[in-house]
């Protein structure tokens, strides 16, 4: 059973919602909450395996909250469902752990769908937000890797596994596992091992940095 926690600041919004993922036998509603800071603390009483994430809400929005919550347990996933496909705010709650991203006009079965592969590691991304993605991560701005994906990278580049670089980096493994699909595509890539060569090739051998 995926136990799902519902964050939307419209009560009909969480009401619809809860509706649609009760009636799914293998998931259900542990709780709701009307903003982030109700969110961040619904996380720690509930420990949802999904938290399907609004993103504008009062007192606290729902990038706050999801980096908040991936600080304290990173063990939760964050499937952001939101209205807002701009590349700002999709790179933000990226950018902050959420491990999905899809709109609020998607069809309930996909909805659905979305949960239970989040809940299995995966990083479902609606194709608009796709697009989104790809044109960011393709822009002038975005040419280079940033630290994190450097960091990533270099770790891949000596061979460790996705759950290694987890560890040695103090982050989620989907997060490891999203970085990597940026570089592959940023680098030009299609596996591991020519990021691997990529990696021993381009980037600078750091005997310092962190390992497993």
């Amino acid at each position: 059973m995926i136990d799902v926690l519902v964050v939307d600041d419209h009560a009909l919004m969480r009401s619809g919602l809860t509706g649609l993922i009760a009636a799914a036998e293998d998931l259900r509603v542990v709780g709701t909450a009307a903003d982030g800071a109700e969110a961040v603390d619904a996380v720690t009483r509930l420990a949802p395996h999904v938290v399907l994430m609004d993103l504008s809400m009062p007192v606290m929005d729902g990038v706050a909250a999801t980096r908040r919550i991936m600080e304290s347990h990173p063990d939760v996933e964050v499937l952001v469902l939101t209205s807002f496909s701009d590349q700002q705010r999709v790179m933000e709650a990226l950018d902050a752990g959420a491990a999905g991203y899809v709109l609020k006009d998607t069809e309930p079965a996909d909805l659905l769908a979305a949960i239970r592969s989040t809940a299995r590691g995966h990083s479902p991304l609606d194709p608009r937000v796709a697009r989104t993605v790809l044109h960011a991560r393709r822009s002038p701005a975005r040419a280079d890797l940033t630290e994190r994906e450097q960091e990533v990278l270099a770790l891949v580049g000596r061979g460790l596994a996705n759950k290694q670089i987890a560890r040695a980096l103090g982050i989620r493994e989907g997060t490891v596992k999203a970085h990597l699909t940026s570089v592959f595509q940023r680098i030009g890539v299609r596996d591991r091992t020519s990021a691997a060569l990529w990696a021993r090739t381009h980037l600078p051998d750091d005997p310092s940095g962190p390992v497993a």
